[in-house]
């Protein structure tokens, strides 16, 4: 039975992945380079930084310092300005809350998901949420994933993890996780085919879960 869940963040509670790669589209034009947004999708599905094209062309690493520092601060700008939120979220996370306990694992930075979340209620849903700052590794890794389980004290038969991307199904494979994949137009390349089931909506999630084990008892 499915007693827990751990979403991932950017592309299934919030709508920022175009706007994280429009932000370094920019920044990376400012030092010559076209960031082509099918290589990034790529490059985002294995985990491969958007910033390794900088480096491959021979840009100092004090360059790329201050390449990054500028998309920060145009990410910041999208997300205080442009809208990000996804219709349905909150009331489907309502009706999860009377079964399943749930967290947030994430590959964004701190900075930038307290800022998303300054003027949001998602997490009044989460009981916790991890950030790239609490790993070693980054998603296609399983360290994450297997941390989100760590912080509930469950095992990866008791969990299930939302996704939309071939980097966090990756990671929550390598973890021995169920995985559902929430379809978003920004990954529909990616491979997601190993995915444990797939949800053309969020507000589809709470018979898909279901659907993996039957129904759960209400908490």
């Amino acid at each position: 039975m499915k007693r827990y869940i751990l979403f991932d963040h950017d592309g299934v509670l919030v709508e920022t992945e175009n706007w994280y790669y429009m932000a370094n589209k920019r920044a990376l034009a400012s030092l010559g380079i076209d960031l082509q947004r099918d290589a990034y999708l790529v490059n985002m599905a294995n985990g491969v930084s958007a910033w390794e094209a900088a480096r491959v062309s021979g840009r100092s690493g004090s360059e790329i310092q201050l390449g990054r520092e500028l998309r920060d601060r145009y990410y910041r700008e999208y997300l205080m300005n442009e809208k990000i939120e996804i219709e349905g979220i909150l009331e489907t996370l309502a009706e999860l809350a009377d079964t399943y306990r749930m967290g947030i694992v994430t590959t964004s930075k701190r900075t930038d998901f307290t800022l998303i979340h300054e003027k949001r209620s998602i997490l009044d849903y989460m009981e916790f949420y991890l950030t790239v700052e609490d790993y070693e590794r980054a998603k296609p890794h399983p360290e994450p994933y297997l941390k989100g389980l760590q912080c509930f004290g469950a095992t990866a038969a008791e969990a299930v993890v939302v996704e939309d991307s071939a980097r966090g199904l990756k990671s929550a494979i390598a973890a021995g996780i169920d995985c559902i994949v929430v379809a978003n137009a920004f990954t529909a390349s990616h491979d997601l085919s190993e995915a444990t089931a797939r949800v053309a909506a969020f507000r589809e999630l709470p018979s898909a879960i279901e659907g993996l084990t039957g129904p759960a008892r209400r908490r």
